[in-house]
């Protein structure tokens, strides 16, 4: 018999679960309060969201075939919303191979959410209340919970707003060229191996660097319209300086959601995975399947829809003023 040794006992304290379980139960009544259906969808699944920086676990099937732990509910759940057209959300385990540390654990709790006929700026109202609700069940309200009471809403910076906040320059409408020198004048070192040529590259690097840091200090704030190279599956709005329509909301420099503007069309949603996996391909990743149910849901029609993934963990850090992700997990990667 094989020994694996260590200590037994959770991670998280016991007062620190039972908190957790009230914000989960403060969110759970919320979403039923505003019309929400809870449902479920498949933890595996021969789809996969097909992303350039995300690996999922692979698992081998009945006769074979493969099968991937699911990143996020999205794919699924959308299919839902094309088949009915209402707001559902689910509380569900999502797994990202490669991701593990203080802020990250392979296996986490992600609630999502979809409202046929909201924007993603409307999302941003929502998320504020649930964001709320669930600090007020956590007993000792984190600071936000009073400034929210006290008609303080939430900040919400565009993107190239943030980064004039932090650097003094937009930076949306700027070359590749102009960016790199941003970074070098900004950064007191850049990695050796970041092409010229990785627009995206220089801009998270920027923006890990230099304005993550900066968001949510005072009070949470959204960030939002990220540029169109960073869609995701948001819809992109066309402009002199085209943006996704994304936000994110951070708390103390972390990310805690992301939302979009959902994209609706077909041969887009095909257009993107075939780039991310071009992308996946010339950087040395596993190749994925491009082709999913969720395309012949989009051809089927799909309403115009907000959605957003919110990282429950990260939330409870947050509301406890807590640093480490192991300290609201019972059993975290390494001792489960």
């Amino acid at each position: 018999m094989s020994d694996l040794g260590g200590d037994w006992r959770p991670s998280a304290s016991w007062e620190v679960l039972e908190i957790r379980a009230a914000m989960m139960a403060s969110l759970r009544a919320e979403f039923a309060a505003r019309g929400f259906l809870e449902v479920e969808t498949p933890v595996l699944s021969r789809d996969i969201c097909v992303d350039e920086h995300l690996e999922p676990f692979v698992v081998e099937g009945p006769g074979g075939a493969e099968l991937f732990l699911q990143t996020s509910p999205e794919f699924s759940m959308k299919r839902l919303v094309a088949d009915s057209a209402r707001p559902i959300f689910q509380v569900t385990r999502a797994f990202r191979r490669d991701e593990a540390g203080s802020r990250h654990n392979p296996e986490f709790t992600m609630i999502e959410w979809y409202e046929p006929g909201s924007s993603y700026l409307e999302q941003m109202d929502l998320v504020e209340r649930l964001v709320c609700e669930a600090g007020q069940a956590a007993g000792e309200a984190p600071p936000w919970v009073d400034q929210l009471e006290h008609g303080e809403p939430f900040g919400r910076l565009s993107y190239d707003e943030a980064f004039v906040r932090a650097i003094g320059v937009e930076v949306l409408g700027r070359p590749t060229s102009e960016l790199i020198g941003l970074a070098r004048r900004e950064l007191e070192s850049v990695p050796d191996g970041l092409a010229e040529s990785d627009r995206d590259g220089w801009l998270n690097l920027l923006l890990c660097e230099r304005v993550e840091p900066t968001l949510g200090r005072d009070r949470p704030e959204f960030l939002y319209d990220y540029p169109a190279s960073q869609a995701a599956l948001s819809r992109i709005r066309r402009s002199e300086v085209d943006v996704a329509e994304r936000m994110e909301l951070y708390i103390g420099g972390l990310e805690i959601c992301n939302g979009y503007q959902e994209l609706t069309d077909a041969d887009e949603l095909a257009r993107r995975m075939s780039e991310q996996s071009r992308r996946r391909a010339g950087s040395g990743g596993r190749s994925l399947p491009e082709s999913s149910r969720l395309e012949s849901a989009l051809r089927a029609g799909f309403p115009e829809c907000a959605g957003v993934a919110l990282g429950f963990d990260r939330l409870v850090m947050c509301a406890l003023g807590l640093c480490r992700i192991d300290q609201v997990l019972a059993f975290p990667f390494g001792s489960a």
